[in-house]
């Protein structure tokens, strides 16, 4: 149902000619707030479609093509053929809107009642809550504490009434109750990225695969997905097919697969940092003629940290450069080994150019599909995910998303995000409306209230007062949780986390130089305290980056910096993702800190605080003082009793003292933002202009 207000709207009508409409058929509708049936809906609908003065609205579309092609308007042959051709064009539209309409009726008329995704929690379900304590799980289990104490000292575990209990602990204990644990966020509808939804076995069918293709620019992405397009999309579809959305799906041997083409791995992983797995299987694409690049790499590892199944595309296996086996030795050292060499990954040679391999690549698309069983229960309200979405002034928010599990339909109330609504249209990525999409159906969706964000997560209800309330409620957690801090882990915390369970630490480590990385790296990978281990997800030369944060808040990585700073505008974003970075130039200090961290031993530290940075513009040469720098104050402040650093694009090539500060012909305690000094470091003249000088010092705090 839906009312007049909003159907008007819907049809780009005014509320009058609609109510005008609803009497002359009859229908009991006299103000904008009265609610229209699906009947009344549809009878309306293929009263505007039959009515419709296509001969009318031709000449005026007509009129307007000629003036855009620059036909002499007084031609009237010309202007009768654009006419003819116009009309003809409206039949194919006003026919498509009737068999719209009839599939409408169709569904409305055996619309059968979706499962609901609320779970009926039964008496043998415990819920576990963030922060519970021992008393807390024997209310639950309704038990005295002490019985609950007895059975944890059995375990080695010393406790009283009012201490934590750990998931793992509290699972341990309850299933002694022949009952079973849950995470309460798990079994709270309105927190349905984390929700459990648990279907039957028999009411899962095979789902068509996601797939995501990533790789180094020019090595041939949008060559082999427009390739695949065009090539694979239904007979009745073919001939110069626009895509409408950044997602499709082809059939290929009576089989369906889905494309997410997204802009880059960047984006792909600000979207798992979201929470959101939008990917089942990740193609690694790189050029034979080229092979493994920056790029590729990092789109390596964003595969990695997604833990879903890699494919290699060497792609231009055609062109005169070629060297296939040289690729295949550079991804092998990436940890990506084809099967004829010992390896578990599927190698596939193709030129997406000259359509060679295509049918090979779909053929290996389908069997490692078939390998992962990928199902989905198409009888419950739909799941999923925002792939993009925009804002347009007719029709409001438009949003393309991804049906993970269930289906989706016209009318059906949606919460995504923090915005709800009502599935007003739904449209294939051809742009063609249809009535219902299942599983692993990329589709476009107008009816929110809002513009939600990529990465967003949905979910479809039964009712649009529970959307609403759902929707609501969600946009208050939201605000309540703005200023808390992230999920990504830091080194102060980590003891607490292994205790809750973590037994692989995230690493992504940034350092200066590759022999550097390299034994940073393999240092922290030794470490191994009480069956937890240190896993590097990435190891890389040069500053620390966004993608490098981006990446950290996707994995919960700690950032480690070796003999590099990130710039301000990276602490920042760092600090809004509550990624931690530590900074280090000696690796045993790197080594000492993380294996104590493991152990819940840290010692209190010294902090360093940012006091202000300079930007080195001219240097001056004096052979008392020796190599002044002038220089610019671009933040903070600088003092004459800090410490210093030179950074030069982004690496430290220096960490000492400042030696003076002479500002004009004064020798000064410290200048500030916005104006020009001179500056020379102790011990240290090998300066450049260009060079940044951080300003800092160390703070003592107890952890």
């Amino acid at each position: 149902m839906m009312s007049v207000e909003e159907y008007a709207a819907d049809v780009n009508k005014t509320v009058g000619e609609i109510i005008k409409k609803c009497a002359e058929l009859n229908i009991d509708a006299k103000s904008e707030d009265d609610m229209l049936n699906e009947d009344a809906i549809i009878e309306l609908d293929n009263y505007l479609n039959d009515n419709d003065d296509l001969d009318e609205i031709a000449e005026d579309l007509a009129e307007d093509l000629a003036k855009t092609e620059k036909i002499d308007i007084d031609n009237s042959i010309k202007k009768q053929k654009l006419k003819k051709k116009t009309v003809q064009n409206l039949e194919k539209i006003k026919n498509s809107q009737k068999d719209l309409a009839s599939k409408k009726k169709e569904m409305y008329k055996n619309k059968e009642k979706l499962m609901t995704n609320d779970i009926n929690i039964d008496e043998n379900i415990v819920l576990y809550k963030e922060g519970m304590s021992v008393g807390d799980l024997a209310k639950e289990l309704s038990v005295g504490p002490a019985e609950i104490i007895k059975k944890l000292f059995m375990l080695g575990i010393m406790a009283t009434v009012n201490n934590i209990i750990t998931y793992e602990n509290a699972e341990i204990i309850v299933s002694e109750y022949k009952k079973e644990l849950k995470k309460a966020e798990a079994m709270d509808v309105t927190n349905f990225e984390e929700y459990e939804i648990i279907d039957n076995e028999t009411d899962l069918i095979e789902r068509p695969p996601v797939v995501t293709i990533m790789g180094h620019v020019d090595h041939g992405k949008t060559t082999l997905l427009d390739t695949i397009r065009k090539t694979h999309v239904a007979s009745t579809e073919a001939g110069g097919i626009t895509q409408a959305i950044s997602a499709y799906q082809i059939k290929y041997n009576n089989k369906a697969i889905t494309f997410i083409d997204t802009p880059g791995h960047a984006a792909f992983t600000e979207m798992r940092a979201r929470g959101a797995s939008i990917t089942d299987i990740v193609i690694i694409i790189v050029a034979a003629d080229d092979g493994v690049m920056p790029q590729t790499k990092e789109a390596i590892d964003h595969a990695k940290a997604a833990n879903v199944p890699i494919m290699v595309v060497i792609n231009k296996i055609d062109k005169p450069g070629a060297n296939i086996e040289k690729v295949k030795t550079e991804l092998t050292d990436c940890g990506l080994a084809p099967e004829e060499w010992g390896g578990d990954t599927l190698f596939n040679e193709i030129s997406a150019k000259e359509n060679i391999g295509i049918e090979e690549l779909l053929d290996n698309i389908l069997l490692l599909a078939e390998m992962q069983e990928y199902k989905a229960n198409p009888s419950r309200y739909a799941v999923g995910t925002v792939i993009e979405s925009r804002l347009d002034k007719h029709v409001g928010p438009i949003v393309t998303i991804l049906i993970q599990n269930g289906t989706l339909r016209l009318g059906d109330p949606i919460v995504v995000g923090t915005s709800f609504g009502k599935v007003r249209t739904l449209k294939n990525d051809l742009s063609e409306e249809i009535t219902e999409a299942g599983p692993s159906l990329p589709v476009e969706i107008t009816g929110l209230n809002e513009t939600p964000t990529s990465g967003d997560k949905f979910m479809a209800f039964e009712n649009e007062k529970q959307a609403r309330n759902i929707g609501e409620q969600r946009a208050k957690d939201l605000k309540a949780k703005t200023n808390r801090t992230s999920e990504a882990v830091t080194l102060d915390e980590l003891f607490s986390k292994i205790g809750e369970g973590l037994k692989e630490i995230n690493v992504i480590i940034k350092a200066d130089v590759h022999g550097s990385s390299e034994a940073v790296k393999n240092s922290l990978e030794k470490i191994e305290v009480e069956d937890v281990r240190v896993k590097v997800i990435r190891s890389s030369v040069g500053s620390i980056t966004e993608g490098d944060i981006v990446l950290a808040k996707a994995s919960n990585a700690i950032l480690i910096g070796f003999n590099v700073r990130p710039n301000n505008s990276i602490r920042d974003y760092a600090k809004e993702n509550g990624v931690e970075i530590r900074l280090y130039n000696i690796i045993y200090k790197v080594v000492e800190e993380m294996e104590a961290a493991m152990k819940g031993m840290l010692e209190p530290i010294f902090e360093e605080k940012i006091l202000g940075t300079a930007e080195i513009r001219q240097l001056f040469k004096f052979s008392k003082v020796g190599i002044i720098a002038g220089s610019y104050i671009t933040d903070g402040i600088i003092k004459k009793s800090a410490k210093a650093r030179i950074i030069r694009d982004g690496i430290v090539i220096f960490d000492g003292n400042i030696n003076s500060i002479q500002r004009e012909k004064d020798s000064v305690k410290e200048v500030k933002k916005g104006f020009e000094c001179g500056i020379t470091i102790e011990n240290y003249t090998d300066i450049k202009t260009g060079d940044i000088i951080e300003a800092y010092e160390l703070v003592e705090i107890e952890r």
